[in-house]
């Protein structure tokens, strides 16, 4: 093989296996060589079982040989998100207050995960409690953006979208409020998918009835996350946004893994660069309409139009507010000195918020909802870009301002996700070149509510009709500068103890 196993997507490492044409031990070692060669200059996986890879690699290779059957992520190596319990490795939230918390069991996506024959990899870093969009916390430190090691890998999928940019493996689990698959896949030049509430359950979480955040699959490819995204779909009727009769949801799980051709020539797409409210930086506005420009052509109607987006902001931030106080008001009272400002902040603004701002807010997301639906009565889908700001530095905690204007928030900057999220649309980022920096840029295209195939299946042909295209294809990685670079703990500033404000 002339391919580094590593580099392979997991659709053509699952082929290969399958065909007995690459051994699961053998892919599994290539992606250590390359966590070996490039996790120091970018910190992305922060806890490993390096036997137990192995152990879990050598038992897939044990199946083949039977000729058992074989699951649809056989011997694929994944790497979960440090929110998610892994049995036996630690599950840290990015906070010192579990700097010691080991796991005891696995969760159930990854029990799932491990079902359809994946290889656990390893912990990806993450920012403290998944709060904000720069993956920077005081126990691991940070994760750095492969394509520019000075700069932010966004987050809270930070480490997990930085690993698969370096080819540490194939796949890897991401959650997303305000953005956190789609950012990091962004600026990490990768594929980051967040699905419609319920298509991925999450049975045990404190604020099921409020579904702004959803767990979702990510890749180096469309394909990649949707073949992961037929593994994390599943029934499961504690959640209350998955619709389960009979055992069955109103998804095909397996339908995923086997995206459907989709005529572009048909589809009616809005283009917006800022949803009329996002504060979008200049950079990004540009480079937009020159991939709007050239997408425009493939589709049977393309104009420039948005959803009615109007109190978004206020919505986000009470009902965001609201999540965070049933997540971290208690500790966050009893133990304050733990942590940090993202959490501190947002516990503090939703306690400022009064009975009658949360009334209202609801009552504004019922209008806001309908009137996304009213909109895609007549739109199939909305492109824009999938980020507000090019990537920065990652030593400034969030941006205060963009183009000199001043942010209203440290989460205001992710505008051009929560715009979707609000409405419970599926929503995905996928890599489309790069920007006037040389840093990537990420495309972001939303459907509508439940159409997560439609949507998977529009963004693999938006990929495929660029796959050639040097300037609007994925973005690569440098690999020998990151094995040159010093690691990246030897950087003042590693740990956040003195973040730039």
């Amino acid at each position: 093989m002339t391919t580094d196993p590593a580099d392979l997507s997991a659709i053509a490492a699952r082929d290969l296996i399958g065909r007995r044409a690459l051994s699961p031990v053998e892919l599994a070692e290539a992606c250590l060589a390359r966590f070996d060669a490039v996790n120091p200059a970018v910190n992305a996986v922060v806890a490993m079982d390096r036997e137990a890879v192995l152990a879990e690699a050598r038992a897939a290779e044990a199946a083949v040989a039977k000729g058992a059957p074989l699951g649809p992520l056989h011997g694929l190596p994944v790497g979960v998100k440090d929110m998610t319990d892994v049995a036996g490795l630690p599950t840290t939230y990015g906070c010192t207050l579990y700097r010691d918390n080991i796991a005891e069991a696995d969760d159930p996506i990854v029990t799932g995960l491990r079902g359809a024959g994946g290889v656990v990899f390893g912990k990806t870093n993450v920012p403290e409690f998944s709060a904000g969009a720069n993956t920077i916390n005081k126990v691991y430190g940070v994760t750095a953006n492969p394509h520019d090691v000075t700069r932010s890998a966004a987050g809270s999928s930070g480490g997990s979208a930085a690993m698969l940019a370096c080819g540490m493996a194939p796949l890897a689990t991401g959650s997303d409020m305000g953005g956190s698959l789609r950012n990091p896949a962004a600026f990490c030049g990768v594929v980051g998918f967040r699905p419609s509430p319920g298509v991925v359950p999450s049975p045990d979480s404190g604020t099921a009835t409020l579904p702004l955040s959803t767990s979702g699959p990510m890749g180096r490819t469309v394909a990649d996350a949707a073949l992961m995204l037929s593994v994390m779909a599943r029934a499961d009727g504690r959640d209350p946004y998955c619709a389960v009769v009979g055992g069955q949801t109103i998804w095909a799980p397996e339908g995923f893994g086997r995206l459907p051709r989709r005529d572009l020539s048909s589809a009616r797409v809005a283009l917006t660069e800022d949803y009329g409210f996002a504060p979008t930086e200049s950079i990004v506005r540009r480079a937009f309409r020159a991939r709007a420009e050239a997408l425009a052509p493939l589709f049977g109607r393309a104009e420039e139009t948005a959803p009615d987006c109007h109190d978004a902001d206020r919505i986000f931030a009470v009902l965001r507010g609201l999540s965070f106080l049933v997540s971290h008001h208690a500790n966050v009272e009893q133990q304050p000195g733990v942590f940090g400002p993202n959490i501190r902040a947002n516990v503090a603004e939703g306690l400022g918020y009064s009975a009658l701002d949360i009334a209202r807010a609801t009552a504004a997301h019922s209008d806001y909802y309908r009137r996304w639906q009213a909109f895609f009565a007549e739109w199939d889908y909305v492109i824009c870009p999938a980020v507000t700001i090019s990537p920065r530095d990652w030593h400034e905690l969030y941006p205060t301002e963009i183009d000199g204007v001043a942010t209203k928030t440290y989460y205001h900057w992710l505008a051009m996700a929560y715009a979707s999220t609000l409405a419970g649309h599926p929503s995905i980022s996928i890599p489309m070149g790069r920007d006037e920096k040389g840093l990537p840029f990420g495309l972001q295209i939303v459907g509508r509510r439940n159409d997560d195939l439609g949507v998977l299946a529009v963004a693999a042909e938006i990929e495929a009709a660029f796959a050639g295209d040097a300037s609007l294809g994925a973005p690569r990685v440098d690999l020998a500068a990151l094995k040159a670079a010093p690691p990246l703990l030897e950087a003042p500033g590693f740990l956040m103890d003195q973040p730039k404000r």
